[in-house]
């Protein structure tokens, strides 16, 4: 019996997903989270899930990052995109990120339906609007994913948190551990990345945006990291 884990935080397209997956495996068991925290306990719970289909856009997902990070953490597991961006670029750099397909959130069911079907016999998909073009990565965004990749999972939770400026006690009191343990996490983080304080950091992750380069200034914490 399938596993298969939905992670995206719109209820409406959740419940379209789910019913898309059980058209197309009526006796899958259909597993969901609404934020990339709740997905990794989902894929802690079930790391032998056959399929996932991510949202790029939800509560603890900053552009690709997610996709980068799961991807090397799961390499097995095959992942679906489903976005509301219609671009072919932002499909293609989902493919050179790993994704086996990319759905547009316009897309019909019975083509979301093709879209699982096709993945699960080993096949990447594409809408037909969206095929053709290069899908290989630009060489700082390739060595950022494969960083990000190789982060833990709680060290790219912190990640997250410090690319959507929260400061260390907030990051500490969000994930129930001490600032000092949060600082042992950044300095980890930081070697991984290879750069020396925490905008250094968001910068990083930012080449990972839809939009390359986007980052919000960011409070100085208390320390000066």
């Amino acid at each position: 019996m399938p596993d298969i884990l939905i992670a995206d935080d719109h209820p409406l397209f959740r419940d379209a997903l789910q019913r898309a997956v059980l058209a197309a495996l009526p006796q899958a068991q259909v597993r969901s989270a609404d934020s990339v925290h709740g997905l990794y306990t989902l894929i802690e719970q079930y790391p032998d899930a056959d399929l996932l289909l991510l949202d790029l856009h939800m509560p603890g997902a900053r552009g690709y990052s997610a996709l980068a990070h799961i991807r090397g953490q799961y390499p097995g597991l095959p992942i679906i995109v489903v976005s509301g961006h219609e671009e072919a670029q932002v499909a293609r750099r989902a493919l050179a990120h790993g994704a086996a397909a990319y759905i547009p959130k316009s897309t019909a069911g019975e083509e979301i339906v093709h879209a699982i079907r096709a993945v699960l016999d080993g096949d990447v998909w594409l809408p037909p609007q969206l095929v053709g073009g290069r899908t290989e990565l630009k060489p700082d965004e390739a060595d950022i994913a494969a960083r990000v990749a190789a982060l833990t999972p709680q060290q790219f939770r912190v990640l997250t948190m410090i690319a959507e400026g929260l400061l260390n006690k907030q990051i500490a009191w969000e994930l129930g551990v001490s600032e000092a343990t949060v600082k042992a996490h950044m300095t980890a983080i930081m070697r991984k990345l290879g750069v020396n304080n925490r905008t250094q950091v968001a910068l990083a992750a930012s080449q990972l945006a839809i939009e390359p380069g986007a980052m919000q200034p960011l409070p100085e914490d208390e320390d000066g990291e």
